[in-house]
């Protein structure tokens, strides 16, 4: 894809989105907590990230446009975040995904604002929902006893991580396979 996002995919479309990496020391306290909880499809270290915006499968051309537009959302400098809690996305029926929680920031909200607004001058069509921080620790087999989720979120939900610094984040591409989605990191933007 031009000279900012890989050329693998010779002129398909590419699945891509913005997020923030997850630290070692955060990522394996993380890890220690995905266990006990039959039907979960507990994500890797690899798959851990704090996701700024998502924009869907788009051509490579709209993808270098995104590249470059990006660039303009990389400032303000670094700052601290602070993952708080766990839960669960979906309805009291039927959870689909766990997640940890992400301590309110005004400084991720705007960035993630200026990634959304870098897609939509690009040209991508951006999904209308309100930005939810979260690092998704599971997805959840649709069988999964409802109680066991709640007894899991009940034990988990005093995670508090030491702040992370994020000084940079990063465009994503992904690749849907049966065993869970694969992440290549296409461009890195420094704050």
């Amino acid at each position: 894809m031009g000279a900012g996002v890989s050329t693998a995919t010779n002129g398909r479309m590419i699945r891509l989105f913005t997020a923030v990496p997850i630290p070692e020391d955060v990522a394996d306290a993380l890890e220690r907590r995905q266990s006990g909880l039959p039907g979960a499809r507990w994500r890797t270290r690899d798959q851990l990230h704090l996701t700024l915006a998502f924009y869907g499968e788009i051509d490579e051309r709209r993808a270098d446009d995104l590249a470059a537009e990006l660039g303009r959302a990389a400032t303000g400098g670094p700052f601290d975040i602070t993952l708080g809690g766990v839960g669960a996305f979906g309805d009291a029926h039927r959870s689909h995904a766990l997640w940890a929680g992400v301590e309110p920031s005004e400084r991720l909200s705007v960035l993630a604002g200026r990634c959304r607004a870098a897609g939509e001058r690009a040209g991508v069509a951006m999904e209308r929902r309100d930005y939810r921080p979260h690092v998704t620790l599971a997805y959840l087999k649709p069988q999964t006893n409802p109680d066991r989720i709640g007894a899991w979120i009940a034990g988990h939900n005093l995670l508090r991580s030491p702040p992370i610094r994020v000084d940079r984040f990063g465009l994503w591409s992904s690749v849907l396979g049966h065993d869970g989605s694969r992440y290549r990191l296409e461009r890195e933007y420094w704050l």
